[in-house]
Order: structure tokens, then sequence, then C-alpha cells
């Protein structure tokens, strides 16, 4: 099963996200947990594909192919 990476916006946080959920890879570990600065000024490990903030629900996504890097997090909305 293809992650689909190559042919997406990576800035686009909800269709990052979606994308992850599409194939059912949302609950996947993530390769390398991040520690995310959210927008709502607190910090949480980011632990699986898609994530919440814990504070404020802030969903963020990384495809299974980019998600070594950091900077690849996006953030789709709050309770996304």
């Amino acid at each position: 099963m293809s992650c689909g990476c190559g042919s997406m916006n990576k800035k686009d946080g909800k269709a990052v996200v979606d994308l992850v959920r599409s194939k059912g890879k949302a609950d996947f570990p993530i390769s390398i947990q991040h520690e995310i600065e959210c927008s709502c000024g607190k910090n949480f490990i980011m632990k699986t594909l898609v994530d919440k903030c814990p504070h404020c629900g802030m969903t963020y996504g990384v495809t299974p192919c980019s998600s070594r890097d950091k900077e690849n997090v996006t953030a789709a909305g709050i309770n996304y």
C-alpha cells in the first residue's frame, strides 16, 4: 500500500491528514517522535502519523514517507 506522498501538497494539513486516514495509517506510530510546538503555545510529543495537541485539540499530520523530518508535520485544524 503506497502512502501517496509524491503527488500532494504537503503544506495542506487537511489534505495530509485526509490522505493518511484514507490509507488507514492515522494511528500508526511515527518513525521518529517529534516535539511539536502547537499553535496554542504548548508543546507535546507527536507519537502517531495523525495526532492532536492534548491542550487545545489541534490536529497535526505527516505522511509516513516524510515523517522523519519535523518540518513536514502540518496542522489541519482544531479537532479535525
